[in-house]
């Protein structure tokens, strides 16, 4: 091939079939099997942008390398370089790299171009020319793209275009018939139906050119053939189309008989009558668009989205832009207020049909009887519209391509419906609205509506409103705008009964609308409501649908993985994850992440409104229990090796649990799953399902003491006894008890803890031993934060001598590193040293990474108390390498303010100001009182050494408030102490010396040192 213009060969390309490239009669060298996917994604694209994500896709489907971003570029360049000019063919734009090729480089150009001048000679009574399209289409098809050893994405793109190749045999072998043909055409025929024996159209122009060429046994045969196959494939009958024409052969009907050339061209008049053929300019287009909402409010990413595509100069197909999205999210409105602002675009009209797919006590509409009304609009009388489908079909895509329209489908049922219904002209535009996405829709591009922001809610609100009114109440309007979760259809609904009710306020409607129960029943207003407008998605789906619907509203979380899902259905989790893909295509599940799906509120409360009697509501609920304590232990054992097991763990695995590689994946699953374990946790407790909710219980407070979410801590904790009491489990009884003793520790509730720790121990004694030593532990913490050091210390050492007995290093560590702690508040820092030393060396050991923070944290406040502040600064460096502010983030700020008070030691000024600011946004952001009342204090001594005296006051006020109120003791003297010194140095003796005998009484209550008492 050589370019008309210079002489010169030009490269082509034919990618219908196996990829060829030709450089003039020179067939080219394209490389590897990735650069040619690479190289056909940009073909079938040709002219536009295609990002690297697509290539990536398209070049690896669902497994790219690591690398697939880079190996892409370097396919581009090899491209680019075994191609002739191949750097001004494939050029990079923006994000991806485009094709730039001329109209004759390119057989799907061609073919595009020959289909689209087929069309226009049918439409103009030309069919012989119309035959020499076609057939010349049929020539350039070599097979499916690549093939079809393209891939996933290239294959979707395949199949678009081998529909497109079997409407244009279709359309040939139909114009070949009515031009008197028969005889010749029943071998290519027979082939085609071989390689598509279901395709009933196909199979119809068999039986008529056989019966035409003589044959009429067998056309009646290929009937019979095609009715098995249907049967047996399918379980359906042939459709009516196939069935006349089989009852018209049987019966020798005049419409069947064979044609003669002339009827051709009396045919094409039938289709397209003449004085039709070109759109009368001088009278009004139609247009049956609705009026365009005057508020329309938001979408503005879609509403570009729409308007691009609308104003895209003509590709080489129509143009279809689908809108879908949950029952009152705002479709139609979107659609319109678009379709308004393109009608300048599409002179020839702007038509809305209401396809009544989702409408409530209305059957979807039949596309025959929409296109009859379609046609009657654009100007075809009634006595020239077919009777059947498929000619009405044919009439309307003829008619179509002689326009520009603008044809809005509204609230289509599936794609069955659609398909019809859609223009051939590349000058027009289909814009679909369904609550379901399509994707038999080759060819369409999809925009999915979420949910309206909080702004756009409150803007929505205000527009109908008014100003005045909104501003009236604005907590008042937010908390409506909250309420209606961002449904369009809600607010309108709510707007639309104030406006009713001009003395009701905005208040009084919020309150009704917070009863859960009755929400759904405020939320209607005449004809329209929340209620109904899910009814039809809920009653369009098949039973076991909504039986999977009903279940998954009981699932507490506001994620739903595949995983627990399967279990509360009672499926496996290919079967989970089809009926959550059912349901997210219906809008009845959204997806904010791949992988997790959520229900709307308003769309959890219609579910909780249609359960049934018969539902197995309790047997989900146990399977649900079961799952996450199965899912919860195993992440445990990647999150706390260390831990003792009390599962049967020779039972078989009843559920299939996610996969987590790691520490970190586990950590995520928790923080993913949080909200839904503390739900299902105290749901097993109220169902009686102890054994589980015990042992859910305990795993889910390993992770909420990693967190330092300790009221949440305290809740399950009480959960785990209450449910191990009718057990008859004492080992696990006392270890649940050890548990709420901490609680009650972190909360500064000590003597509750005593008395539960002394429980524990008295079912631990001469039975448990870990629990027997654990208990103990726990007694002399909390003995320590009551300032009772010398029980503190017993109860310490004991619990070490038991756990090296024992041989539970890890529980050694953490007595050591509270006998650490004991010692350093009684001003022993030597002891105290030698104690955290030990428990750091056993935490490095064992890998305790929080725990070895904590120790490392109190061996430098030992070296700080002897004065080594470099070995104390050695200390806490490490302490801090380790820290992760969402892991226990109590010690981290009690790190930090350390930090701070040795950097300022050490002359680190400006260090120490930013690190002690730190620790206190950390701590009283996201710790626990105790730990605020430590913190505060040491930053109250950070700002008193740098000479904010009254700062400093401010700042150990606060913590004497905190430690006081739960009987923190040795907190408590340190805030008075640090107020008496910061009432020092204002100036004000009367009030330091108060402070001071207060401090001084609480030190030798407690029974500390002199070196104890130095700030």
């Amino acid at each position: 091939m050589e370019s008309a213009a210079s002489g010169r060969p030009v490269v082509r390309f034919n990618i219908l079939g196996s990829l060829e490239g030709w450089h003039g009669e020179r067939r080219l060298r394209l490389g590897s099997p990735t650069q040619e996917r690479v190289l056909v994604t940009l073909l079938l694209e040709r002219g536009r942008m295609v990002p690297v994500s697509r290539l990536v896709a398209a070049a690896w489907d669902d497994e790219p390398p690591q690398t697939a971003g880079h190996q892409i570029r370097k396919a581009i360049a090899a491209l680019r370089t075994r191609i002739p000019a191949g750097a001004s063919l494939i050029v990079t734009d923006g994000a991806g790299y485009r094709a730039v090729l001329e109209e004759d480089q390119l057989d799907l150009h061609e073919f595009s171009r020959r289909s689209a001048e087929a069309r226009q000679a049918v439409a103009a009574g030309r069919p012989t020319e119309a035959v020499g399209h076609l057939r010349a289409c049929l020539d350039l098809w070599r097979g499916p793209v690549m093939a079809g050893t393209g891939g996933a994405v290239i294959s979707a793109a395949s199949a678009a275009l081998e529909e497109r190749h079997m409407a244009v045999a279709e359309q040939y072998f139909e114009l070949q018939l009515e031009l008197g043909q028969s005889t010749e055409l029943v071998g290519p025929l027979r082939e085609l139906v071989t390689a598509h024996p279901l395709r009933e159209t196909l199979r119809g122009r068999l039986m008529l050119a056989l019966y035409r060429a003589g044959r009429q046994a067998e056309a009646l045969e290929e009937f019979g053939r095609v009715r098995e196959l249907l049967v047996e494939e399918l379980g359906i009958d042939p459709g009516a189309e196939l069935t006349r024409l089989y009852e018209a052969i049987l019966r020798d009907s005049p419409e069947v008989a064979p044609r003669v050339p002339q009827s051709v061209s009396d045919r094409a008049a039938l289709l397209v009558p003449a004085p039709l053929a070109q759109p009368d300019r001088s009278e009004p287009a139609p247009c049956t668009l609705p009026y365009d909402l005057p508020d329309f409010t938001g979408r503005d990413e879609e509403l570009a989205r729409l308007l691009a595509v609308g104003r895209d100069p003509a590709g080489q197909s129509t143009r279809i832009v689908g809108v879908d999205g949950m029952g009152g999210s705002g479709k139609t409105a979107l659609a319109v207020h678009a379709a308004h602002l393109l009608a300048a675009d599409y002179p020839d009209g702007q038509l809305f049909v209401d396809l009544r797919g989702f409408s409530p006590g209305e059957k979807a509409q039949e596309p025959g009887a929409v296109l009859h009304s379609l046609l009657r609009t654009v100007g075809i009388p009634d006595d020239r519209i077919p009777d059947d489908l498929e000619r009405r079909t044919i009439l309307w895509r003829t008619v179509s391509a002689q326009r520009k329209l603008l044809l809005l489908l509204d609230n289509a049922a599936d794609a069955a419906q659609v398909l019809p219904l859609l223009p051939a002209s590349e000058d027009c535009l289909a814009i679909l609205t369904s609550r379901v996405r399509m994707l038999e829709l080759d060819g369409a591009e999809w925009l999915s509506l979420g949910l309206l922001s909080a702004d756009d809610s409150t803007t929505l609100l205000t527009r109908m409103l008014g100003a005045e009114r909104t501003a009236a109440e604005p907590q008042a309007v937010a908390r409506l705008t909250r309420l209606c979760c961002g449904l369009p259809l809600a607010l309108r609904i709510t707007t639309a009964r104030l406006r009713n009710r001009p003395r009701w306020t905005v208040q009084y409607l919020v309150d009704r609308l917070a009863d859960e129960t009755r929400r759904l029943r405020e939320l209607s207003a005449g004809e329209r409501s929340v209620e109904a407008t899910l009814r039809l998605s809920y009653q369009a789906m098949e039973e076991d649908r909504r039986v999977a619907f009903r279940l998954l509203g009981l699932h507490p979380g506001s994620a739903i993985d595949v995983h627990s899902a399967a279990a509360l259905l009672g499926t496996d989790v290919h079967d989970a994850e089809d009926t959550l893909e059912n349901l997210l295509d219906a809008h009845l599940l959204e997806q904010h992440e791949a992988g997790l799906y959520g229900f709307h509120d308003l769309v959890r409360t219609y579910a909780m409104s249609v359960r049934e009697a018969e539902d197995d509501e309790a047997g989900a609920a146990e399977r649900l229990v079961s799952y996450y304590s199965l899912a919860a232990n195993q992440a445990c054992e990647l999150l706390f090796p260390g831990r003792e097991s009390f599962g049967d763990t020779s039972e078989p695995v009843a559920h299939e649990l996610p996969r987590l590689d790691g520490d970190e994946q586990a950590l995520r699953w928790f923080d993913r799953e949080h909200e839904a374990l503390l739900a299902v946790v105290a749901q097993a407790g109220v169902q009686g399902l102890h054994r589980s909710a015990a042992l859910l219980a305990r795993d889910l407070l390993f992770y909420l003491d990693l967190r330092g979410h300790y009221e949440e801590f305290r809740v399950v904790g009480r959960i785990g006894v209450d449910a191990c009491r009718p057990l008859g489990d004492l080992t696990l009884l006392g270890v649940s008890m050890g548990n709420l003793a901490v609680a009650h520790w972190w909360l500064g509730d000590f003597q509750d803890g005593i008395t539960t720790a002394q429980e524990a121990l008295e079912l631990a004694s001469a039975r448990d031993r870990r629990g027997e030593a654990m208990c103990i532990d726990v007694l002399g913490l909390l003995h320590g934060a009551l300032g009772n050091f010398d029980a503190a210390r017993s109860y310490l050492k004991q619990g070490i001598a038991l756990h090296r007995e024992l041989g539970t290093s890890r529980a050694e560590a953490v007595a050591l590193a509270n006998l650490s702690t004991v010692e350093t508040w009684a001003g022993h820092y030597t002891e105290a040293a030698r104690y955290a030393a030990r428990a750091t060396e056993l935490n490095r050991r064992l890998g305790e990474r929080s725990n070895e923070i904590s120790s490392l944290t109190w061996l430098a406040l030992a070296h700080l108390g002897t004065g080594e502040d470099e070995r104390a600064r050695a200390c806490l460096a490490q302490a801090l390498e380790l820290c992760d502010e969402s892991r226990k983030p109590g010690n981290v700020a009690f790190a930090l303010a350390h930090w701070a008070r040795v950097c300022q030691r050490l002359g680190e000024v400006r260090s120490a100001a930013e690190h002690a600011e730190r620790a206190l946004d950390l701590v009283l952001a996201e710790g626990t009182a105790l730990r605020q009342a430590a913190v505060v204090n040491v930053v109250g001594l950070v700002h008193l050494r740098r000479g904010a005296a009254d700062r400093a006051m401010e700042l150990h006020r606060q913590a004497h408030q905190l430690a006081s109120r739960v009987g923190y003791r040795f907190e408590t003297a340190r805030a008075l102490h640090g107020m008496a010194e910061a009432a020092q140095a204002l100036g004000d003796e009367p009030t330091a010396r108060r402070h001071r005998r207060a401090a001084e009484e609480l030190y030798d209550a407690m029974g500390v040192t002199e070196a104890g008492r130095r700030l």
